[in-house]
């Protein structure tokens, strides 16, 4: 007798569908996002995962820091109990797992507690929440992602510095050889993998380049909707881990994983679209730019500097942000101008755009997008004008980034119109697991220290 094709099945994207056909469906994997972007959740085998109703997990996953502590950021009243959320499965997101042994699906889920509300700690329910609220206006935000990250040798000594991997040639990746082909050919079996990998889920590469660190690489995204554009920055992330596993390399997503190069960014593209009309807002009847245009810049310029702490989320994050090293300094904006921290790139009146450059690769997909969106949202509603337009090299200017972790979270923590919008609960437990992980980073002494201080002071 034939086997019964469950009926969720019917309900998957065609890319899903086309990966399992003609093969036995082994297993799902069930999967959210914590604070860092980790993918967490639970596998299950296939037959199993057709006859659940619910499936849970502890709420605490949002409490982790990433050395795998926990934060005190329950709720007072009632203690750290850890209560269960329902995982409701988003088919629109199943996705294969082609670095798996046998045939496997990912599908991402989304937390509600037993009530059924939207977990505010969950990253994905944050940005859906920035979302709705352009929504309410009559607006569909799109954004484009920009990923960088490097493929380096494989590090099994924490105290070691990374290293850059080693290329087809034999030969270590060269660093400053930003756009060269050949600079890519070097790992092109791992690019290979990445295409692959890529095809088989469905997720579309609008490009790859090479950048100016020593294996350090540029995947472009196809502009769309903010939340599917996070999740397939969540799901990127985890097939280039796995591409370049398979050969001997590690992929970091590190914002400054090498001394001397440059940091990894996660440049993000944005525009809005009216509902009613389909016509970018920023953009007037004439192909002029409007108010909307310069209001998102100003709520951008304004509200940056509270949410550097989400766009830049560890200790190692600032050491991205240094002067002439191709990551900004400031908050100043100007046309087709890599140097200041909001550019306008070329384009025309339909395509019209900002760039947002201070998101660094190391935050988490969904949280980074919502903060950028929540700033501009902001400037929207406060109808805020920006500064003048910045004229030359951005870097002979003021510096507007904070120093540190704890600077910025100190503005986070002040910041009660974006607590509004990213949600109260989710700012409070933000600002504490973040705490946690900064105290847990002062316990560790590093090696400048060791090297300098012992035997001079």
């Amino acid at each position: 007798m034939a086997q019964t094709k469950p009926d969720w099945l019917s309900h998957i994207p065609d890319a899903a569908q086309q990966y399992i056909a003609g093969h036995r469906l082994d297993e799902i994997e069930c999967i959210i996002g914590d604070l860092p972007g980790i993918a967490r959740g639970k596998a299950m085998p296939a037959n199993k995962f057709a006859g659940q109703k619910n499936f849970f997990l502890p709420n605490s996953i949002f409490f982790q820091t990433l050395t795998g502590s926990w934060a005190e950021a329950a709720d007072d009243k009632i203690g750290f109990t850890e209560p269960d959320m329902v995982l409701v499965p988003d088919y629109s997101t199943t996705s294969a797992a082609p670095w798996t042994a046998d045939w496997t699906l990912q599908i991402i889920h989304d937390a509600q507690d037993q009530k059924g509300d939207p977990v505010p700690t969950s990253p994905r329910n944050v940005l859906k929440r920035v979302v709705d609220l352009y929504h309410a206006q009559g607006w569909d935000p799109v954004v484009a992602p920009e990923m960088e990250f490097y493929l380096v040798a494989r590090n099994l000594d924490p105290a070691k510095p990374i290293e850059p991997m080693l290329g087809r040639s034999g030969r270590p990746a060269a660093a400053r050889q930003a756009y060269s082909m050949s600079a890519v050919d070097e790992y092109g079996p791992v690019i290979d993998d990445i295409y692959d990998f890529a095809e088989h889920q469905g997720l579309e590469i609008d490009g790859i380049t090479q950048e100016g660190g020593a294996g350090q690489v540029e995947i472009n995204l196809r502009h769309g909707d903010p939340v599917k554009l996070a999740d397939e920055v969540f799901f990127f992330k985890r097939l280039i881990r796995e591409a370049a596993l398979r050969h001997d390399c590690f992929a970091t997503f590190m914002a400054k994983p090498i001394e001397g190069e440059p940091g990894s960014a996660m440049h993000i593209h944005h525009s809005i679209v009216d509902r009613a009309t389909g016509q970018n807002i920023f953009s007037g009847p004439q192909g002029g730019e409007t108010d909307a245009f310069y209001h998102f810049i100003g709520g951008l310029q304004k509200h940056l500097p509270s949410v550097i702490a989400v766009l830049a989320p560890y200790v190692n994050s600032y050491r991205r942000y240094v002067k002439d090293h191709a990551a900004p300094i400031n908050l100043s904006w100007a046309r087709d101008n890599r140097t200041t921290g909001i550019r306008i790139p070329i384009s025309g009146p339909e395509s019209r755009r900002v760039e947002n450059r201070l998101a660094g690769m190391d935050c988490n997909p969904y949280l980074g997008i919502a903060a950028s969106l929540a700033c501009g949202y902001l400037g929207l509603m406060e109808g805020q004008r920006p500064d003048a337009q910045f004229k030359g090299d951005a870097y002979d200017g003021k510096e507007d980034i904070p120093k540190g972790l704890y600077d910025a979270l100190d503005l986070f923590d002040a910041a009660s119109e974006m607590h509004a919008v990213l949600g109260e609960e989710f700012a409070r437990v933000y600002s504490i697991v973040k705490k946690a992980e900064y105290e847990e980073f002062l316990q560790v002494i590093s090696p400048w220290e060791r090297e300098h201080l012992l035997t001079n002071v």
